[in-house]
């Protein structure tokens, strides 16, 4: 006698599907619409830092020329860290997740749809962020301010990426904060931002040649003193975005169907 083996309707295939994707980050974004302390801390906060920034040397603009597009990337960065990976912890300890994966969706389609949802929302803040900086602050770079708003939007894709990954080792929100310190601060102060990477210890430069931080001021650094797109930006923008993908790839790999 055959046997066949029945397959689950509900079971989500392996390929990402961009309908359930597209789903998914309306989802997201519908449920941040009913959350606007969350939104202002992701678009507001960034432009707020880049105001004070500005008037703290107020009496040495040449200061904040050099390190505010440096600023503009980490920002962002930052913001987009925190804010994610509180959101997508709440979710993933509310149930909300695990009866998400209980659906026909994939692991990779809940990923995508979140760092689609985020991702929406770092292009308003990016935009927002580099227009007030450029046009608003005086910020007074050499290259493109498009070129900025590029490495600014990677940065927050970066940050929202780190986001949802660190979420899957946290059991709480003070947990998920706590993580700031191991995955942020490192790469804060081995960035280039204090002191140039080449003039400091050549282990910790070694440390700084692999963390993603550092490839975003150098791209800005890049737009500051170029007037053209240089090759060197081409490979900051580029690591910086694989990085993005890559940490999206581990995220979707750690995310389980179960929450304990």
């Amino acid at each position: 006698m055959t046997t066949t083996t029945a397959t689950t309707p509900g079971a989500p295939t392996g390929a990402l599907n961009v309908s359930r994707t597209a789903a998914t980050a309306a989802r997201v974004l519908r449920q941040l619409r009913h959350d606007p302390r969350t939104i202002a801390l992701m678009i507001l906060i960034p432009c707020l830092m880049l105001i004070l920034l500005r008037y703290v040397f107020d009496g040495s603009p040449r200061t904040f020329d050099n390190i505010g597009a440096s600023l503009l990337g980490i920002f962002p960065l930052i913001t987009m860290f925190l804010v994610t990976s509180i959101a997508t912890l709440r979710e993933r300890t509310s149930g909300t997740l695990e009866r998400l994966l209980a659906m026909p969706l994939g692991k990779g389609d809940v990923i995508a749809g979140y760092a689609l949802a985020f991702g929406t929302l770092a292009i308003v803040q990016s935009a927002l962020a580099t227009g007030l900086a450029v046009w608003f602050l005086g910020l007074d770079v050499t290259g493109s301010p498009w070129l900025l708003l590029l490495v600014a939007l990677l940065d927050a894709l970066l940050g929202t990426a780190l986001g949802l990954f660190v979420s899957a080792f946290a059991a709480s929100e003070f947990q998920a904060v706590q993580f700031m310190p191991a995955v942020i601060f490192p790469q804060l102060l081995l960035c280039g931002l204090f002191t140039p990477r080449d003039k400091m210890h050549p282990v910790l430069e070694a440390i700084s040649d692999v963390l993603p931080m550092s490839y975003a001021v150098d791209g800005m650094n890049e737009v500051l003193k170029h007037t053209d797109m240089t090759a060197a930006f081409v490979r900051d923008a580029l690591i910086v975005a694989g990085c993005a993908v890559l940490v999206l790839t581990l995220g979707a790999a750690t995310l389980r169907r179960r929450t304990t």
